[in-house]
């Protein structure tokens, strides 16, 4: 199982690389260049050192040494920069990669896990892949190849010294292997503690005023803290191992200078090799240090990359919806009002859950405004979720013109539908964003109608910037009504066939709340309109009334069929009948 993973990682990792990886093969081959520059460097000063003993010229040999470092210093300094952009382009990629993916996500698979953890994944795993797409695996590369080219020219000038050194550093090169999976796992739990952090935070920056409400603000921090505390311990966990892998790369050098110090030494004194010849080997040392820091480094930023990747690769295993064909927007399919029919349609939200939904079966007909009324927990707003197929059904089937929903276009199903939630969320950013984000496209004409027609031009008008005012995170700079009306408004901009109305008339006073059933009942002559409402007076609007109770149709008719037909129609009448004549608020199951 875990090669499968590790498979699918490295093939998820060269997805990344895959664009950049002419930038990454010429960058990689001016450091390697580089380093070989630095490998000739000892045979240079092996040289200088000959000269000195015998008295003979060295101008030349100075010129080349310096001409080396000057080369490859120049030369790797390219190199580096053209690795370093071809690592933010891997990011860049990930990124749009990643965005597009969560965006495409089915709402059950979203609702599932928790928006700050897949922000964590977007931003912090996602940066991690700007070493290890680039750095990691070249440096594995030219470091590689550096020591080994190094290691030939030790072995061409004493093959006894450069046995001492070999033993040394295998020895302690298995103790910087040992370390590499521990890095990984490491970051895996920092980056998951970092994403259950996140999703903490997100979850209280989402209900701020609810937290400062219920003076829980040290309970929320205390949570957060917690979070904090794990990612740290994980954290440091790495840098634990990251030491000891880079300090035993360290480690083996110095130990190596001082095995080929005291061996050569010896050798020199007993004649065995020239002292220039030691002076060159001690040289490759001294240089070894590089190409193998990097390997070591290497080594541990793979490590730390593939635990990103590996979690980046769960967000791509999680189900998505369909793309749009040809990568269009949504759009409407079809002209004119639209006929909705349920036949046994049964729903529930996941496998070990009861129905919500038993066997519903209804039919919708063109243009008209239909209620639908129950107890809380009747499905009500469950119906709407499997219309805009949010979720699709356990079993049978739900037709919209006499085609199942499921052989509709999914982008062209969703342009036909206005759909207005319960809790009428606005996006950050402007008035004027927000009524056009179902219809970018529409025009100062169509933005001005719905505005007036939905009681806006009031707010409009005394906004300091009017349209161009900013809304606030979630539209909070608006009252609950003013959302409302803002959500009715951009779902009449986009021009549907259907208009889904989740209780729309819940946060509106008496005045603006006729004025908004006038604009559906207007609306509803032209269009399907579905409205899940609690108030008397929003049904009383209505063509016909479904009453949905245990997730099942109990009755459907008019008004004043079902006040003869249903007593628990009749009950919810008269109830609500009494609340609206006594201008109270009261908690009813409905």
């Amino acid at each position: 199982m875990r090669t499968s993973i590790d498979r699918t990682t490295w093939r998820m990792l060269a997805g990344y690389v895959k664009p950049q990886w002419r930038t990454i093969l010429f960058g990689g081959t001016l450091v390697l260049l580089g380093g070989l520059a630095a490998a000739v460097q000892p045979l240079a000063a092996k040289a200088l050192v000959d000269r000195l003993g015998t008295g003979g010229v060295i101008t030349g040999v100075l010129v080349l040494l310096v001409g080396l470092a000057l080369a490859g210093a120049a030369i790797a300094t390219v190199g580096d920069y053209l690795l370093e952009r071809a690592a933010e382009s891997v990011v860049l990629v990930a990124r749009k990669r990643l965005a597009r993916r969560i965006l495409s996500l089915r709402a059950p698979a979203v609702q599932r896990a928790e928006p700050g953890d897949l922000l964590s994944r977007f931003t912090s795993d996602s940066t991690l892949l700007r070493e290890v797409g680039t750095h990691a695996l070249v440096g594995l590369v030219t470091g590689g190849v550096t020591t080994m080219v190094m290691v030939v020219m030790m072995g061409a000038m004493d093959l006894v010294l450069l046995g001492g050194t070999v033993v040394v550093l295998l020895l302690i090169g298995l103790l910087a292997a040992a370390g590499m999976p521990m890095i990984e796992r490491a970051t895996r739990a920092a980056q998951s503690a970092v994403g259950e952090t996140g999703a903490q935070m997100e979850r209280v920056l989402g209900a701020f005023r609810t937290v400062k409400a219920a003076g829980a603000e040290a309970r929320e921090i205390a949570a957060i803290e917690d979070g904090a505390k794990r990612a740290w311990r994980a954290g440091v966990r790495s840098a634990r191992w990251e030491s000891l892998v880079h300090g035993s790369g360290a480690l083996a050098i110095q130990a190596s200078f001082l095995a080929v110090l005291g061996i050569g030494g010896a050798r020199v004194a007993t004649g065995a090799i020239q002292l220039s010849t030691l002076v060159a080997f001690l040289l490759y040392l001294f240089y070894l240090e590089e190409p193998i820091g990097r390997l070591l480094e290497a080594g541990s930023k793979l490590q730390i990359g593939l635990a990103a990747v590996r979690r980046l690769g769960e967000v791509e295993q999680m189900p998505t919806e369909p793309a749009p064909a040809n990568g269009v927007a949504p759009t409407a399919v079809g002209r004119g009002a639209t006929r909705l029919v349920f036949e046994d349609v049964r729903f529930r939200y996941g496998p070990d859950l009861p129905e919500v939904l038993r066997g519903v079966s209804f039919d919708i007909p063109a243009r008209g405004m239909t209620a639908f009324v129950g107890p809380s927990g009747a499905g009500k707003s469950t119906l709407f979720a499997l219309i805009e197929r949010f979720h699709d059904p356990s079993s049978g089937r739900i037709l919209m013109d006499g085609r199942d929903l499921a052989d509709w276009d999914l982008a062209g199903l969703r342009g036909s539908i206005g759909y207005v939630e319960q809790d009428s969320p606005l996006l950050s950013g402007t008035l004027r964003d927000n009524l056009v984000y179902a219809r970018p496209q529409a025009t100062g004409h169509e933005i001005r109608d719905a505005v007036a027609r939905t009681r806006l031009d009031m707010l409009v008008d005394r906004l300091p910037d009017g349209l161009d005012t900013v809304v606030g995170h979630r539209g909070s700079l608006l009252s609950g009504g003013e959302r409302q009306r803002v959500a009715l408004a951009r779902a009449l901009i986009r021009g549907p066939r259907l208009l889904l109305l989740d209780e729309i008339t819940s946060q509106l006073d008496a005045v603006n709340e006729m004025a908004i059933r006038d604009v559906v009942t207007t609306v509803a002559k032209t269009m399907t309109v579905l409205v899940v409402a609690h108030r008397l007076s929003t049904v009383l609007e209505a063509d016909r009334i479904v009453v949905l109770d245990n997730g099942t149709v109990r009755a459907i008719g008019t008004h004043d069929d079902l006040v003869v037909s249903d007593p628990l129609y009749a009950e919810f009448a008269a109830t609500q009948l009494l609340i609206e004549e006594s201008g109270a608020r009261q908690d009813t199951p409905w």
